[in-house]
C-alpha cells in the first residue's frame, strides 16, 4: 500500500517536471514572454497568451497530455500491484488540474479538447505496464 502510494507521488512529480519543462520551453525558448511580463500576474500571462499563435499551444497540449503519460507510467511502473488504477489515478488528477488550469487561463477554445485525452494516455500508460507484467 505504502509502495503504491509512493508511485502514484513519484508519477506525479515525474509528470510536473516533464509538464514544466516543456511550458518552460515555449515560454522562454520557442515563444518568449515579453520583457516585464510574469507568469504570475494572470492578467499580463493571459495577454500575452492572447498573441501566441496555435503553434504554441501544441506544445502545451503535448506538455498536458506529457505529464499525464509520463506520470502514469511511472506510478504504474513503481507500484507493488494494480498498475492500472495506479495510473488511471494520476491521469485523474492530471485532468483535475487541467480544469483547474483552463478555468484560470485564457486559451483557445480548442484546447479543451486535451480534457478526454488525459485519462486516454493514461490508460495506455497503464495498459504498457500492464503488458509489460504479463509478458514477465
Amino acid at each position: 500500500m505504502i509502495r503504491n502510494i509512493l508511485a502514484v507521488v513519484i508519477g506525479l512529480v515525474a509528470g510536473m517536471a516533464v509538464n514544466m519543462a516543456l511550458v518552460l520551453l515555449n515560454v522562454y525558448v520557442l515563444y518568449p514572454m515579453p520583457e516585464g511580463t510574469s507568469m504570475q500576474d494572470p492578467e499580463q500571462f493571459n495577454a500575452y497568451l492572447g498573441t501566441l499563435p496555435a503553434t504554441a499551444f501544441l506544445v502545451v497540449l503535448a506538455a498536458h497530455l506529457g505529464q499525464s503519460f509520463v506520470g502514469a507510467w511511472t506510478a504504474a511502473r513503481l507500484g507493488a500491484s494494480r498498475p492500472m488504477a495506479l495510473a488511471m489515478i494520476v491521469g485523474a488528477l492530471s485532468l483535475a488540474a487541467g480544469v483547474a488550469n483552463m478555468m484560470t487561463v485564457d486559451g483557445p477554445s480548442w484546447l479543451s479538447v486535451e480534457l478526454p485525452l488525459y485519462l486516454v494516455v493514461a490508460w495506455l500508460a497503464g495498459r504498457m505496464e500492464v503488458r509489460r507484467r504479463a509478458a514477465a
